[in-house]
Order: structure tokens, then C-alpha cells, then sequence
């Protein structure tokens, strides 16, 4: 098996070729399900609705689709600090991704990953991997898997093999 080695913090490996990303942990977790791209930066603050579950920005490419049960691919966010308690609250309402994988590290996403795991008891794993590895997530077909369970390098993406 061949790895590739990208520098983001100085931590993350590639192991592509074994259909295993390996990356840095934000909020800790596991998920399995489809994934949904967002190919632009979603502000949860104003552009999403937490209680039906759906993109709502009207300027959003995915305008309508829905996040919940679903694992979010985003290089990152964009908006307001609000956008930590608009997440929060979908997933606390059950309309909200049950993981989400980025390109770069996003306080403000990890923050509501982190306050719904605190007040809820619902866990979301937030995971950040280097840009070859998440082009690799972002391109690969069927659902992902993930396992945060660590901090830099402790972050695995499973791609399903079809």
C-alpha cells in the first residue's frame, strides 16, 4: 500500500491507496451514510433552516437539499459565529449532517459539533484533512465512514470501495 504525505499542521497522512484518509480530529465521533458536497462555503447562520432541515441561502448552489443524515464535505464555512448555534440546534432537531468532513480546520463548525455533543448528547465527529486527501473524498462515490477519535492524525475516513 502506497502513502501519500500532506502537510496540514504538520500531521495529516494520506493512505489512498488503501481507500483510507487519515486526518485530524476536530470533535470527536463516528458516522456512516451517504455524503452530500457542498462545492460552496454554507453559512448556517441565515442559510440554512435548523428545524426543516434545509439549505435555504438562495444563493447556494444546493438551495432546498437537505443536510440531515447525510455527511457534510465542505472546505469550509463562511458567516457568522451564529452559525455554531444554528448547527447546533438542527442537530439537536435531527436535521443536521451526522458528520462532516472539511479542508480546513473551521472554529466556529466545531463549536456547534461541540455544544450539541455537551447539551444533547448527540455526537457529530468533525474531521479536517489536507486538500489531496478531501479532492479524494470529494470525488469518490457512495458513502463514507468516519472515526474521530483522537486529535492530530487521529481521524479516519473510510471511502466505500465501488
Amino acid at each position: 500500500m502506497t502513502k501519500h504525505s500532506e502537510d496540514v499542521s504538520g500531521s495529516a497522512k494520506a493512505a489512498t491507496a488503501g481507500r483510507i484518509l487519515v486526518g485530524d480530529v476536530l470533535v470527536a465521533g463516528t458516522a456512516q451514510s451517504e455524503k452530500i458536497v457542498l462545492d460552496k462555503p454554507l453559512s448556517f447562520w441565515g442559510g440554512y433552516d435548523s428545524e426543516a432541515g434545509k439549505i435555504i441561502d438562495r444563493t447556494h448552489p444546493l438551495v432546498g437539499e437537505s443536510l440531515a443524515g447525510k455527511i457534510m464535505v465542505m472546505a469550509h464555512a463562511k458567516g457568522s459565529s451564529s452559525s455554531s448555534s444554528v448547527l447546533a440546534e438542527a442537530i439537536r432537531n435531527g436535521t443536521g449532517p451526522l458528520g462532516i468532513v472539511l479542508r480546513e480546520r473551521d472554529l466556529i463548525i466545531s463549536i456547534g459539533a461541540i455544544v450539541a455533543a455537551e447539551l444533547y448528547n448527540l455526537n457529530v465527529p468533525v474531521v479536517c484533512l489536507g486538500p489531496v486527501a478531501f479532492d479524494e473524498v470529494v470525488s469518490a462515490p457512495g458513502p463514507l465512514r468516519i472515526e474521530a477519535v483522537g486529535g492530530e492524525g487521529g481521524a479516519r475516513v473510510y471511502l466505500d470501495s465501488r
